[in-house]
């Protein structure tokens, strides 16, 4: 069952390979029908998640790689041990399934109690949301953008529950089968015609946006040795791109990003820097990543900072979502893991700022939390996260990462920039069509129009998972009516 469920895991991004779902969820569902007890259904789904979760996640280790002098001795738990605290949530549709009549009743039960576990990550720590089963439908290209158009109406979470079901009606007959395939084709239908179209806001004009990304390395950004040319490898690169943005989208406004770690110091605390920036710049307002103090000894935010052309700070955000076991020490554990702590912000924001118009600030983790990177009330006309992905090397963790900005985008109707330190940084428009993007461990810089905003998408507008939980609770509540009217009939 280990085995199985990472061969599940294949299916997620950048792999994509759906042909494996129907196969795993399909023999998932029946050892659990098949079980002789609820415990063994559980022991199951627990011994599936483990293997979905840790193939998942295999990633994690590379981070530990980068201090191994200092975390040695957590390299076989990286993991696993996540997958650990996530993996139980798989025995809930295991057993509870078996709790109404075989056939469609025990088939819907399985698919929504999944999704309403699978949502329930975002209530472990502070949220653990990475990889839901929706996001396999994000293949590169065109078939993707297809795919994941219906991500606007329920979500990525709504996306999961239609997989899930979709993959154990194929093992329910020829008419079954059929009647997935014929779905199957309409959804692609509906989601080609989306993608084809655009609804935008009128009269709003997104900048150009010039991302800058240095490809500096996790143990160069940790050791500090080479800080002063890395900063002046950035000047130049900002330098080139805002010329060039200025050649190729002469009529708009350029806006820099840099991404998480790429400023080597406290920028708030150095006038020198931020002139040096605002020069290499020539008047386009920079939007970068910095450390800032806080009160108290070792403690730090982790922020996201606008300059001003003239190089003053004319706005901070301080990322609010932390990473647990990475920027701070969960309760679980019962003793500091980290030598310095990371202080939560106050939450989402949406910056108002002269030629750069009305932006969603977030840093990193952030943008991995569907319906929760807005501010409520203060729709912005894109959204931006930088991220330093170079912890994680050159392996599925950063596409994946990237694979949810792409599924935000979609969800709010929003452009969305990526900007990350080693790659892969990115830019979609509001229904997730690549704009343009960079490689894995290059140096470049990459200039693009950004794209207007579209008018909200129903899932923006019902709020937080309030759509895909309704689903799921919906085919939760008829497969236990039709289990309940089955118990009548038999005593009947």
């Amino acid at each position: 069952m280990l085995a199985l469920g990472a061969v599940a895991a294949l299916s997620l991004p950048p792999l994509c390979f759906l042909p494996v779902l129907p196969v795993a969820m399909g023999l998932l569902y029946r050892l659990s029908c098949e079980a002789s007890s609820h415990r063994q259904a559980a022991w199951w789904g627990f011994l599936f998640g483990m293997g979905f979760h840790t193939a998942g996640l295999y990633w994690l280790t590379n981070a530990v790689l980068t201090r191994v002098q200092d975390f040695w001795w957590v390299l076989p738990f990286a993991s696993s041990g996540v997958a650990l605290l996530i993996a139980p949530l798989v025995m809930i549709p295991a057993v509870l399934c078996r709790l109404v009549p075989a056939g469609w009743p025990r088939i819907l039960l399985f698919a929504g109690s999944w999704t309403l576990a699978d949502m329930a990550r975002v209530f472990y720590f502070s949220g653990f949301p990475w990889n839901p089963l929706g996001s396999a439908l994000e293949l590169y290209g065109r078939v993707g953008d297809w795919l994941i158009q219906p991500a606007s109406l329920i979500g990525v979470d709504g996306l999961t529950l239609m997989l899930v079901l979709a993959s154990l009606m194929l093992w329910q007959g020829r008419k079954a089968a059929i009647g997935v395939a014929v779905c199957a084709l309409c959804w692609c239908g509906w989601g080609m015609w989306r993608a084809g179209h655009a609804d935008f806001v009128s009269g709003q004009v997104n900048p150009a946006v010039v991302i800058v990304q240095g490809n500096v390395t996790e143990t160069e950004v940790l050791e500090r040795d080479g800080a002063v040319a890395q900063f002046n490898s950035y000047l130049d690169l900002t330098a080139a791109g805002v010329k060039q943005a200025r050649m190729i989208v002469p009529d708009r406004h350029a806006v820099v990003v840099w991404p998480e770690s790429a400023f080597p110091g406290l920028l708030d605390e150095d006038d020198w820097a931020r002139r040096d920036i605002a020069l290499a710049a020539a008047g386009a307002p920079v939007l970068l990543g910095s450390d800032r103090r806080a009160q108290g000894k070792g403690r730090w935010y982790n922020s996201l900072m606008a300059l001003a052309p003239d190089g003053h700070i004319e706005a901070i955000y301080d990322k609010s979502r932390l990473v647990p076991f990475g920027e701070y020490d969960p309760w679980i554990v019962p003793f500091h893991l980290l030598p310095a702590e990371v202080v939560p912000g106050p939450g989402l924001k949406t910056w108002n700022l002269p030629q750069i118009g009305r932006v969603g600030p977030m840093v990193c983790y952030e943008i991995v939390f569907s319906g929760s990177v807005v501010a409520p009330g203060q729709r912005p006309n894109w959204l931006l996260t930088i991220s330093n992905d170079a912890w994680y090397g050159n392996s599925a963790g950063p596409r994946q990462h990237l694979a949810t900005g792409r599924m935000r985008a979609v969800e709010e109707g929003l452009p969305v920039v990526f900007a990350n330190n080693r790659g892969v940084s990115a830019i979609y428009d509001g229904r997730g069509r690549e704009v343009g993007r960079t490689g894995w461990g290059k140096e470049e810089v990459l200039v693009r129009p950004l794209p207007g905003p579209e008018k909200p998408t129903m899932f923006a507008m019902m709020g937080h998972r309030l759509v895909p939980g309704l689903l799921s609770l919906l085919l939760a509540g008829l497969a236990f009516g039709a289990g309940r009217k089955g118990g009548r009939n038999q005593r009947r």
